[in-house]
């Protein structure tokens, strides 16, 4: 036992612990201790802990069900709750305003974590790491690198050439995407994303949905471009991650050395099972044409659906060739997709049990957080509720593994939240244990 003050110990009694490696939950009712930022201790409910010195805050669970914190593995903070026409024209302070709401209503949600796929958030995860706004942690890709015409070119026509207008464009100057033609522009790119703290890379490897000049079927960058971002990515420890869904463009990427496949709705099985030899991740998202389609002009629309009818495929290959699969959003211009956060991970029952889902969107996602290495910038274990591991917790009022809906109300079913050993939200009653240290005998 340490010898820092008992200020911040936090003791959750009575509560069953989700073991996210497992997918199954403690047999009894365990007792959670966190000292600081991490968790000190996961030990069955009887006498009381050794940390319950006066001053340590007492939670009552009452049977409650205790998670790891949620983790979305595709997030972009800076366009999620801006709609598309408004983040084109609209004051950057005012998209950098939302971008601090969207991250402080992540978190509300459960999402303790989030992996950033592309835009200007350097900024904002500092003011959340030094506690200036309330947000998740955020792994940051930096901005989205991008051949011309490609997913992250997002340069109107009257534009081109290059230069024609005196300098680059919004989405460049804001730091959301950067167009690099060429291993010398492209490992320029990467160089300026790692030298602002990005923890991983994003390249754009094909056509994408909400782009405009870009068939989807389409392959950008040639392998040697690729490889550029790649090394760059390797001489920092870290990695890339590619936005593609077609076999050509993911073996390409594959072959220059991705580690990470986002989307990827259009692949075929020889390429899956190419993934999963290789160990490569698939970063996959429910993308259907539900109510959660954000309304698009007719050409992206297209688009859309031709993606969409591959997802059950590719939910259905990667479980055959048990590919090891993230979950995340990929909310894009929607603010009302921001509220639905939950209703996202819980609608994943087409395919997973409940269990499959929040193992996925903890200890699974943690894993694919863990490739950036020394670029970490949270180091320690995320995902899991074991001792040493960082001190990210959800309470739910009921049983998430038997009542998944759970997730899509979070206002009414999450009591507790906690991340980095700091309480969110507490619903329960707190208690100093210099009060009610009777409390802890069975």
């Amino acid at each position: 036992m340490t010898t820092s003050s008992a200020r911040n110990v936090l003791i959750i009694r009575n509560v069953r612990v989700f073991d996210s490696r497992a997918g199954r939950l403690s047999t009894h009712p365990q007792v959670v201790v966190v000292r600081d930022h991490r968790i000190e201790a996961v030990q069955p409910l009887g006498p009381v802990p050794a940390a319950a010195e006066p001053g340590a805050v007492v939670i009552e669970g009452d049977g409650r069900t205790l998670t790891p914190g949620l983790i979305d593995a595709h997030w972009h903070g800076f366009m999620a709750a801006v709609p598309k026409e408004d983040l084109a024209t609209a004051d950057i302070g005012y998209a950098h305003v939302l971008a601090g709401r969207t991250a402080t209503q992540t978190l509300r949600q459960g999402f303790t974590t989030v992996r950033d796929m592309g835009g200007p958030v350097f900024g904002l995860k500092h003011a959340i790491d030094n506690g200036s706004i309330s947000g998740p942690r955020i792994f940051p890709s930096g901005a989205m690198i991008s051949q011309t015409s490609g997913h992250g070119d997002f340069r109107p026509i009257s534009d081109l050439p290059r230069g024609r207008t005196g300098g680059r464009g919004f989405a460049e100057v804001a730091g959301v995407g950067i167009v690099a033609d060429g291993t010398a522009e492209v490992l320029r790119a990467a160089r300026e994303q790692l030298m602002q703290g990005a923890s991983q890379l994003k390249v754009m490897a094909g056509g994408g949905v909400a782009s405009d000049h870009d068939p989807l079927d389409v392959t950008q960058y040639d392998e040697a471009e690729l490889r550029a971002a790649v090394e760059a990515a390797e001489n920092w420890g870290t990695y890339v991650a590619v936005h593609a869904y077609t076999p050509r463009s993911v073996r390409q990427a594959i072959r220059a050395g991705a580690k990470s496949i986002e989307h990827g709705q259009l692949l075929d099985e020889a390429t899956v099972e190419l993934m999963a030899a290789q160990g490569v991740w698939w970063s996959l998202q429910p993308f259907l044409d539900d109510a959660d389609a954000p309304p698009m002009p007719p050409a992206n629309r297209a688009k859309l659906l031709q993606m969409v009818r591959g997802t059950d495929n590719a939910y259905g290959m990667a479980k055959k060739y048990g590919m090891a699969v993230a979950w995340g959003t990929d909310i894009l211009f929607s603010p009302e997709l921001v509220a639905r956060h939950g209703h996202l991970l819980a609608k994943m029952t087409r395919w997973y049990t409940a269990a499959e889902i929040l193992t996925m969107a903890t200890a699974t996602n943690a894993d694919l957080l863990a490739l950036s290495g020394p670029r970490n910038p949270y180091p320690g274990e995320l995902g899991v509720i074991k001792p040493g591991a960082l001190a990210d917790l959800l309470l739910f009022d009921g049983n998430p593994l038997k009542d998944i809906t759970l997730l899509e109300r979070p206002e009414q079913a999450l009591t507790l939240i906690i991340k980095d050993g700091t309480i969110i939200k507490n619903t329960l009653i707190e208690t100093p244990t210099s009060r009610t240290i009777h409390a802890f005998a069975q």
